[in-house]
């Protein structure tokens, strides 16, 4: 079947402009106007705006082992109502993405059950150099290293071996940066005055801003060492951002830094009202830190906007400040989120594209994504930027049921999705149709 978008207005490639596109076997094949619309199924994209499918490069969707927050099946879905329509997921799950057969045994769940084209990080640990070095740059996302616990035993604290990671492996490292003595010694004190049930408000001040620039400085440091190439996720201090350059283009860039909607979002202020719901490591800083994190992200010091997105129920989120785990679902709305940024002035959409569909297709050399080209893969996704929008329980498509931006109503909606050129995701329902595909990479 061929389908025909019409009169959408485009944001791609840092231009925005009216246009048609024809969708054939799953590949955009023509861009422009007065396309024949014989033997096409029509969508009238009037007073829409029609955007390259985002790509999320950092999710936790908790399949295997932790199923009852989320999986695959429930939180793709949930993603594609967002408008992502690919995203690459972390290998903190149960048991952990640390071997070859693990990790092929998540690509063939997500062949199953996926709704959004997929790939995986490989999880980097003290003990498995020998695997790291055999896992295949061509068929996996990236390496994942937790140079902070925040998940699970999976900190990589052996300053050799982290070095011989960074010397050895020619795969992009995304790490988590967080330096554990210093959380360790920030925790036992206030642990002294409050015991378990320590006040949220602390939490940035125990994953502190000395905490964050301490390891995501040694990281770059270390990459600068070896040559490595490096991407550091969801940076939440102002001071990091000095860490990263804008002076030459994201294709040369060895290292590269990503920050996440939540810290775009939400700041210390919050923690009155929301409490643990906004519990995540690294954690929300202060609102100069976030008026940082926009100007990094505007003048390119920052290249990515992810959302991190990882789901714990809400019995476990309202627990005590030393069992209530971090994180939280965003796959849903964070490209809301950010248009309702544009609809503030802070951004612009030419940006909001660039940021979350042009860039992490360059930085991780996905194959054929995250533009609107022809001869690309029909990821697309249609907003309509005059629907508003607000967040309740009731479409709520997380498995968890709960978002922290429940009782916001955003200015726009997303109307649409394709995945590979099919309709999967439409004015508020889903499709019968799965159309999914692992992401291959251009390396």
């Amino acid at each position: 079947m061929k389908t025909l978008i019409k009169n959408a207005t485009a944001v791609n490639e840092f231009r925005i402009f009216e246009t048609d596109v024809l969708i054939e076997n799953g590949v955009i094949s023509k861009i422009g106007r007065d396309i024949d619309t014989s033997g096409c199924q029509l969508i009238d994209a009037e007073g829409k705006y029609l955007l390259p499918g985002v790509i999320d490069d950092q999710v936790h969707f908790r399949e295997p082992g932790l199923t009852h927050k989320a999986t695959i099946a429930t939180e793709s879905r949930a993603a594609i109502a967002g408008g992502i329509t690919s995203f690459i997921e972390m290998p903190n799950t149960n048991p952990q993405t640390t071997t070859i057969k693990k990790l092929e045994e998540k690509f063939d769940i997500a062949a199953g059950t996926s709704h959004a084209n997929y790939s995986f990080m490989f999880g980097g640990t003290n003990d498995n150099l020998e695997e790291v070095l055999r896992v295949d740059p061509k068929s996996c996302a990236g390496l994942k290293l937790f140079l902070g616990s925040s998940t699970g035993n999976m900190l990589v604290d052996d300053e050799k071996i982290l070095e011989k990671i960074f010397s050895s492996t020619p795969m992009i490292i995304s790490a988590h940066c967080e330096d554990e003595a210093t959380i360790r010694t920030n925790l036992e004190k206030y642990r002294a005055k409050y015991g378990d049930d320590i006040p949220i408000k602390f939490h940035p001040v125990i994953r502190s801003e000395e905490a964050c620039y301490l390891s995501s400085s040694r990281a770059v440091a270390l990459a600068e060492k070896t040559g490595a190439r490096l991407h550091v996720f969801h940076l939440s201090t102002a001071r990091e951002t000095e860490l990263f350059r804008n002076d030459i283009p994201l294709r040369e860039k060895k290292i590269t830094a990503e920050v996440c909607v939540h810290h775009l979002w939400f700041s210390d202020e919050d923690y009155d009202s929301k409490g643990t719901l906004i519990k995540w490591n690294p954690a929300v800083k202060t609102a100069v830190d976030r008026n940082g994190l926009w100007q990094a992200l505007l003048d390119d010091r920052i290249d990515v906007i992810a959302t991190d997105h990882a789901p714990h129920t809400l019995e476990e989120k309202r627990n005590i400040y030393t069992k209530a785990p971090s994180g939280g679902p965003l796959v849903q709305h964070a490209l809301t989120a950010m248009i309702d940024a544009w609809h503030q002035g802070k951004i612009s959409l030419e940006k909001v594209v660039e940021k979350m569909c042009h860039n992490p297709a360059i930085l991780f050399q996905i194959s054929k994504r995250g533009f609107i080209r022809e001869g690309y893969h029909a990821d697309l996704v249609l907003v309509d930027p005059k629907q508003p929008n607000t967040v309740e329980r009731t479409n709520i498509w997380y498995k968890c049921g709960w978002s922290p931006f429940e009782g916001i109503t955003f200015q726009s909606a997303v109307t649409h999705t394709f995945v590979n050129g099919a309709l999967v995701f439409d004015n508020g329902k889903f499709t019968d149709v799965r159309n999914a595909m692992r992401l291959e990479f251009d390396r």
